[in-house]
């Protein structure tokens, strides 16, 4: 695989409009495709216009001292990183290296975020720890780079998963979980070792999304094509762990002619979340703006000049939330509450009204 494209952009903070570019990642032959919105079914608490606009009559609750205190905001930017192949020693520009791995988790543990998984996400009702910042690792391709069982049944050393394990031991407050996107080779596991490999995932909290079966460019694919790729992976995800996937990543970001394509057939597979490629921080999913059809995501790199990450990789990204806190999701310690500032008001979502709170 290799790097592709910048795409012009906007950043999602939004009230400066200032300019800012896509970095993702490509076939090398089309850019991501930008699909007609989807028809939108009523996120998850709401019942169609007419519960909607009598949540919007609903009066907004004052926010609890302690959320207060930690200058919740709820409607804030969350990180949703994207990785592909960890090797100890990259070789291709999407490649990270197990230490940038580490050293990038690392940071994250210090700077106060903590992990969820992209379904507890899009499902809006992830626990996270008052003052702390919700973060979302995403793992696309499934490659051996990415998790594997040694002889004793643990995770390999120098995968993903094992790395993401030390920096939760090591940091307290660090939830070790993550989402990866499956594609046909399942890190390299024949179907026996597939089996249990992705049992012993889930059973361990972490979160296995839909990739489609061989990586193609969705956006110039039929209807009967998309479906297939998407359908006949689920399928075989079914077999071998007895459960639906939630989530699904669209390969090198490319969305079909019609996003619906992607989102549901009956009887094989309805994703509640759709994810791009990696270019900015997503919006909070009680934003009114989020669109959980087309998920922001950032690609983890350094400041490098490729597909300007030296502004719009994790790096920079995460630098510039920790520089503008204001913009960053804080968490009010509630998952049954929304929090943020009074001058937010106007963009929580109108199924999430009822559980609002300000200050």
């Amino acid at each position: 695989m290799v790097l592709g494209l910048t795409l012009p952009g906007e950043r999602r903070g939004r009230d400066e409009g200032k300019a800012a570019e896509r970095a993702g990642a490509t076939s090398g032959a089309t850019p991501t495709a930008q699909a007609a919105k989807a028809g939108r079914p009523p996120a998850p608490g709401g019942s169609g216009a007419a519960s909607a606009s009598a949540s919007a009559s609903v009066p907004i609750a004052a926010a609890a001292a302690g959320a207060v205190a930690v200058k919740a905001n709820e409607l804030g930017q969350v990180p949703v990183l994207m990785y592909h192949r960890i090797l100890k020693k990259p070789e291709m520009s999407l490649d990270r290296s197990t230490k940038e791995l580490y050293d990038e988790l690392t940071g994250l543990a210090k700077d106060g975020y903590s992990p969820v998984t992209a379904a507890e996400f899009v499902g809006g009702r992830f626990n996270v720890p008052a003052g702390r910042h919700p973060v979302v690792l995403t793992f696309d391709d499934s490659t051996p780079g990415h998790f594997g069982l040694d002889a004793q049944g643990n995770p390999k050393p120098d995968t993903a998963v094992a790395i993401i394990e030390q920096v939760a031991r090591e940091n307290p407050g660090f939830r070790p979980v993550a989402t990866f996107y499956l594609n046909k080779e399942l890190f390299g596991m024949d179907d026996a070792q597939a089996a249990a490999g992705l049992g012993w995932l889930r059973q361990h909290g972490f979160e296995i999304g839909n990739h489609t079966v061989t990586h193609p460019n969705l956006a110039g694919m039929s209807e009967k094509g998309v479906r297939k790729e998407i359908g006949d992976m689920e399928d075989r995800i079914v077999k071998l762990t007895g459960a639906h996937t939630t989530t699904f990543a669209f390969p090198f970001g490319s969305v079909p002619k019609k996003a619906k394509w992607a989102g549901k057939q009956d009887g094989r597979y309805t994703f509640q979340g759709m994810f791009l490629a990696g270019w900015r921080p997503s919006l909070s999913p009680f934003d009114g703006d989020f669109d959980r059809w087309k998920i922001d995501r950032v690609r983890s790199e350094g400041k490098i000049k490729e597909n300007d990450c030296t502004k719009y990789c994790s790096t920079a990204w995460l630098e510039y939330l920790d520089k503008n806190p204001d913009e960053r999701y804080t968490s009010d310690g509630d998952p049954n509450t929304v929090t943020f500032p009074k001058t937010a008001e106007d963009r929580i979502a109108k199924e999430y009204r009822a559980r609002a709170r300000t200050y």
